[in-house]
């Protein structure tokens, strides 16, 4: 599947400013910050979109906080391999194509198309491979033909299910009791009162042929992936085992992040990922947004209706990539106010300093991706005067390479 096109990413070494820290980032799995050190290149997945709707703010603030990862990371001097799936072909999809009476590989076309689009005007980093589930399922047969070597496949009627306590591990990324999974796993896509099924929190590998569905041939019979399965399978085939960062929003954790693992884990013998790090929940009008509520505010919308997407981004990088926030409309002006205030300052021939600032910014975006910190460390620069004749450009050129915002 294409990707987008990245923008480019100015490198502060090449400016003498040296390389930045290895990131430490908060692991869901321990509850602790993890650093994120090593050499060679990092290593990140995080799950992508089911193409039925456009980009919303909540997918918008979830990429975005991974992209100031890869840019932490390319600051250490690294390079990253980020990989990226699109579940175009899921019930949601189907349903939606449905309701509305378009071809599901042209409604999946279409909203994946709008999601470059609004990735590429936020300046959001593409992953290096950029994969539908559609064109992995070669990968995900394979990967259930290990898992039923390993014993942890059966069969409930024409479908497949992984015998999640395969895995000894099970419930160690979330931390839930059983009670707790049970609820999550119905809310989130499972069926956990499925009749036939060993244990309740059992997910779907393979799902058979269902009149007026899509289907492959397989050697279990026509059918098509389970979601967990298909980011196991194209994290491995791009990644490999016990890559540094498995990324989504928190509300993957549960079942979605903890099933893949456990998936992976059974397959290959060796941990899934080295880190869980998990985006915070974004609301409108008191709700969590959802495609499912419409509670909405989509970034092809403010665009559209003449926002700067720079100011979207900074509207975004205003609360921390962990926190759970409310959006009010009164964010994008306030984030407009500070654009222009950050491109008036880097537009002057001189201003302070900028060795403090630089240091600032590091420090806060290697403190698990703390971007508000950066923000007020650019205001406080912006607000001063001085006659540095190079500070202005230096600024410019870290605002850009660490947190994305083109002044």
């Amino acid at each position: 599947m294409r990707s987008w096109s990245s923008p480019d990413v100015p490198v502060l070494a090449d400016l003498g400013l040296g390389h930045g820290s290895a990131p430490s980032v908060h692991d869901s799995a321990t509850g602790a910050l993890q650093v994120l050190d090593g050499s060679g290149d990092a290593r990140l997945y995080v799950c992508g979109i089911t193409p039925y709707d456009a980009t919303h703010l909540g997918h918008a603030s979830t990429y975005l906080a991974f992209d100031l990862l890869q840019r932490v990371w390319r600051d250490q001097g690294r390079d990253v391999v980020y990989t990226q799936n699109v579940t175009d072909v899921d019930d949601p999809l189907l349903e939606r194509a449905v309701a509305t009476g378009v071809d599901w590989v042209e409604l999946a076309e279409r909203e994946t198309q709008l999601f470059r689009d609004d990735m590429t005007a936020l300046r959001v980093l593409a992953p290096r491979h950029y994969v539908g589930a559609v064109e992995s399922i070669d990968l995900v047969l394979g990967l259930i033909d290990q898992l039923e070597a390993a014993g942890a496949v059966y069969r409930v009627d024409d479908d497949l299910y992984f015998d999640v306590h395969a895995d000894p591990a099970f419930g160690a990324i979330s931390g839930l009791d059983a009670e707790q999974m049970a609820q999550l796993f119905g809310e989130r896509g499972g069926d956990p009162e499925r009749a036939g099924k060993k244990h309740p929190l059992d997910c779907l590998l393979w799902q058979a042929e269902r009149p007026g569905e899509p289907a492959w041939p397989s050697p279990h019979g026509p059918g098509r992936p389970g979601w967990h399965v298909e980011c196991a399978a194209i994290a491995l085939e791009h990644l490999g085992t016990t890559f540094d960062v498995q990324g989504g929003g928190s509300d993957l954790v549960f079942p979605h992040h903890e099933m893949s693992a456990s998936e992976a884990a059974v397959a290959t013998g060796e941990p899934f990922a080295r880190a869980y790090v998990h985006a915070g929940m974004v609301a409108l009008d008191g709700e969590k947004m959802s495609k499912s509520k419409g509670n909405l505010r989509l970034v092809s919308a403010l665009r559209t209706s003449g926002r700067d997407p720079m100011a979207i981004r900074l509207a975004l990088l205003a609360h921390h990539y962990r926190s759970d926030w409310e959006w009010f409309d009164e964010q994008a002006v306030e984030a407009q106010a500070r654009l222009t205030s950050w491109r008036s300052a880097v537009a002057r021939p001189s201003g302070p300093p900028a060795a403090q600032l630089v240091a600032a910014v590091r420090q806060a975006m290697a403190h698990d991706l703390d971007a508000p910190a950066a923000l007020a460390a650019v205001d406080a620069w912006a607000a001063r005067n001085g006659d540095d004749t190079e500070s202005p450009h230096v600024v410019r050129t870290v605002v850009d390479a660490l947190l994305g915002v083109s002044l």
